[in-house]
């Protein structure tokens, strides 16, 4: 008695073997002086990214979203001036 054919399977679906990697690349500096160094350029660095958002959002005051732009200072001038006044009477 002659048998039908074999069936063929499907091989299972290969499984991705990387992983994403997480966390901090940056390997921190083992020395103290290293990471004194480390850590007072990145207040540097931190202070000066703030200062050019700063300057970023007094040109493109429109943007209601950014802070310190030219709506911020209409606000602080007529809070000054309110202050003035009531300071002067």
């Amino acid at each position: 008695m002659a048998q039908g054919q074999a069936k063929k399977t499907k091989a299972p679906a290969a499984k991705i073997t990387q992983r994403k990697q997480t966390g901090n690349r940056v390997i921190k500096p083992k020395k103290l002086a290293l990471q004194k160094q480390q850590r007072s350029n990145k207040k540097h660095t931190s202070g000066l990214t703030a200062m050019t958002e700063k300057s970023l959002a007094g040109r493109a005051g429109h943007l209601e979203l950014l802070r310190g732009g030219k709506k911020d200072r209409k606000e602080i001038a007529i809070a000054a001036a309110a202050k003035q006044a009531k300071k002067g009477q």
